[in-house]
């Protein structure tokens, strides 16, 4: 269990920096375009993510993960002013996330905490969680990517890589390790 919660929060990480690395690519005008009326901009999945962060890791062992403060339709309204003031609202709820996840302990993981009166293990609601996040994160990097076009710097194994990657693998020893282990 132990490595399970160390586990779950390097993934954060890594998702956190997928979505930081696409953001970096795209200009402050790029944030908010939306290829559609129904689809959301970078910027506004930032909003919901940290509105959903905020409600879910405020409090997390003690109130429902679904807060009466939040206001989740307003999460898909609007803008920011600024990329700066963006950055700091996903700092903000990122911040949230890993404080709460730093405070638990392996006993922790089979308390019930609700989220909007249903019960789930912490377990469940970290894994919860893992799903929702990169799910946007996936989001934010196809919009990065769409508009950076040609310039854009891949942020995983880039097209035509994979046999040089993969050499580069199975060239290392057979050894236990996280995934994320080693990457930038």
């Amino acid at each position: 269990m132990e490595n399970y919660l160390s586990s779950v929060k390097k993934q954060f990480q890594y998702y956190k920096s997928l979505a930081d690395k696409a953001i970096t690519q795209v200009s402050d005008a790029q944030l908010d375009w939306q290829p559609n009326e129904a689809s959301n901009s970078i910027a506004i999945i930032v909003k919901h993510m940290v509105g959903n962060m905020l409600s879910r890791w405020t409090d997390f062992l003690t109130s429902d993960g679904e807060k009466p403060w939040r206001n989740r339709e307003s999460e898909f309204e609007g803008s920011y002013p600024s990329r700066e003031a963006m950055l700091e609202h996903w700092e903000h709820g990122w911040k949230c996330l890993f404080e709460a996840l730093e405070s638990l302990t392996e006993a922790d993981l089979e308390r019930i905490i609700y989220i909007r009166n249903e019960g789930h293990t912490v377990m469940e609601a970290i894994n919860r969680q893992l799903a929702h996040y990169p799910y946007h994160v996936g989001q934010i990097v196809y919009l990065a990517r769409l508009q950076a076009n040609e310039d854009w710097k891949s942020l995983s194994i880039p097209k035509g890589g994979s046999e040089v990657y993969n050499a580069d693998k199975f060239a290392q020893e057979k050894a236990r390790k996280h995934f994320t282990d080693g990457m930038k």
